[in-house]
């Protein structure tokens, strides 16, 4: 039996055997896919021996995926732009294929679940750090009018900007710096809501905002919906839709073939809440 894992520090929470067993089940794939703990020192250590113990695959959570990024002996574009590794194919010969999928998880979460067009849009990124840096190429690709990065340090924010230029119109900075405008969709890339906090947000930001949306996952609203909701943006959505999507594309990677997504965020939405009651 193919063995894949989900390998982070820490890793008990994650929904990915969840949902990796119901793609299993819908595709007709006999795998086993487990969690993996790997001590903050051990990251390397620990994928080398789940390959050898006959791997075939992971999937790489907070806090490894730049490490994962250099441990890959091959990468693909987009996991080359995000600078940050989220799936490991193991390959013939040793080869280890590093790939990102969350940006176009999160891409295909917004177009097609949520039925929003990214094309021509005014989109606020909030937060710098590797969550942002996976999904700014995906988001730059569909086109959108303008991209812009806001981060407590500016400076992070405007180094993603020089990064991504030649891919479209990016713009980084500080909150601040973007008081007044109107943004068709908010993103938070954050870690606020890991510790039931929001970022600080300029409040006349979601003036004309149809849609925000949180890359965390919950059972309620992130305390950034919440505040959302309250500046009168009506269509909220948090990073459950996501978390499917990329997984699919991890599965598509591994077994080429790619699972129906809709049920399974269905599903996954049914679990959170049953955990949180």
């Amino acid at each position: 039996m193919d063995i894949y894992a989900v390998i982070g520090n820490p890793v008990a929470h994650s929904k990915s055997p969840f949902i990796h067993t119901r793609f299993a089940q819908q595709t007709g794939r006999t795998m086993r896919y487990t969690t993996l703990l790997a001590p903050l020192d051990g990251f390397e250590q620990a994928v080398l021996n789940f390959r050898e113990t006959g791997g075939k695959g992971m999937n790489i959570t907070v806090p490894f995926k730049f490490e994962a990024y250099t441990l890959a002996t091959r990468l693909t574009d987009r996991a080359r732009a995000a600078r940050a590794v989220n799936t490991f194919r193991f390959e013939e010969n040793k080869e280890m294929l590093g790939d990102n999928t969350d940006g176009i998880g999160l891409v295909r979460d917004i177009e097609v679940n949520l039925n929003f067009s990214l094309k021509d849009k005014h989109i606020l990124l909030m937060g710098a750090g590797g969550a942002a840096s996976g999904i700014i190429l995906p988001l730059l690709q569909q086109q959108p009018s303008l991209l812009a990065v806001a981060n407590r340090t500016p400076d992070k924010a405007t180094a993603l900007q020089q990064r991504f230029a030649h891919h479209g119109n990016i713009i980084g900075g500080h909150y601040q710096h973007f008081i007044g405008q109107h943004f068709d969709l908010v993103i938070n890339a954050t870690s606020a809501s890991l510790h039931n906090e929001c970022p600080p947000i300029p409040p006349d930001l979601f003036h004309g905002t149809a849609l925000a949306y949180d890359l965390l996952y919950s059972s309620t609203l992130t305390p950034f919906l919440e505040f959302a909701s309250t500046q009168g943006v009506v269509h909220l959505a948090d990073g459950a839709g996501m978390l499917v999507e990329q997984a699919a594309e991890s599965f598509l990677l591994w077994h080429g073939i790619r699972p129906e997504t809709q049920l399974v965020i269905s599903q996954l939405r049914d679990e959170l809440r049953h955990h949180a009651s």
